[in-house]
């Protein structure tokens, strides 16, 4: 890792606080990174979108915290219970290698014209879809699941040594009293489990940003603070 070169990008609008703007510091692309060293990386707070690897370089703001599920010591909830309950034994799953689905994408454009109408249309273009969940220099499988053959969530995992990376999900937002987002970390946990890794990675969290609320329902949660990772209940009140 010492051996990296890093660039930060120049700012750009926040896409998670509207009023801020934001930058990046970016591994640099000359290099191919494997399943093994963004493993570490990830350790550090670096996150992958396609074959970009970066974390907030943000000067300021912290807002953007790396968080991490300790699998071994989970304990879900009593609606965590109950969803895993209501969707497992009617649900199919399937791993797959990356490719393009045309299912896939429409049921992703539907996701996004649902849940994050903010006049952003990149969600229709197949070209940003591809960069961002089907490019992959690392081990990542597409994660579909059925419900009486109708496709219900897509999820895409990095699969690492010490640990899953949960790089983006997406369902039916159509279905009502369903709980997708919810079961299909459930499913990953289990997958963990599975495999004995110690932990699954869910990316940034913000206090700011309601829709990353649901992050802190997964309990233990670890936060990286300052190169550490730190139980997230012993500082929440502090965050």
């Amino acid at each position: 890792m010492k051996t990296l070169k890093y660039h930060t990008t120049h700012p750009y609008p926040c896409g998670y606080l509207s009023d801020k703007m934001a930058r990046s510091e970016v591994v640099a692309s000359e290099y191919r990174i494997d399943s093994a060293l963004y493993g570490r990386l990830l350790e550090q707070g670096y996150r992958r979108s396609g074959h970009f690897v970066y974390r907030p370089q943000c000067g300021q703001c912290q807002a953007c915290q790396s968080v991490r599920i300790k699998v071994d010591a989970f304990k879900p909830s009593r609606s965590q219970r109950r969803c895993w309950k209501k969707h497992h034994l009617i649900m199919t799953s399937r791993q797959h290698q990356l490719h393009f689905k045309k299912e896939h994408f429409l049921l992703y454009q539907r996701y996004q014209r649902k849940r994050h109408v903010d006049g952003n249309t990149d969600h229709d273009k197949r070209e940003q879809y591809r960069n961002f969940l089907l490019q992959s220099n690392v081990n990542s499988r597409l994660i579909t699941f059925y419900d009486m053959g109708r496709l219900r969530i897509v999820s895409f995992v990095d699969m690492l040594p010490e640990g899953l990376s949960s790089v983006y999900t997406f369902y039916d937002p159509d279905v009502p009293q369903a709980s997708y987002g919810t079961y299909s970390i459930l499913w990953q946990i289990q997958q963990c489990r599975a495999l004995g890794l110690p932990h699954l990675y869910l990316g940034y969290w913000i206090k700011e940003h309601n829709k990353m609320n649901y992050k802190t329902s997964f309990q233990p949660l670890e936060i990286l603070i300052d190169g550490e990772w730190i139980p997230f209940e012993q500082i929440a009140d502090s965050l």
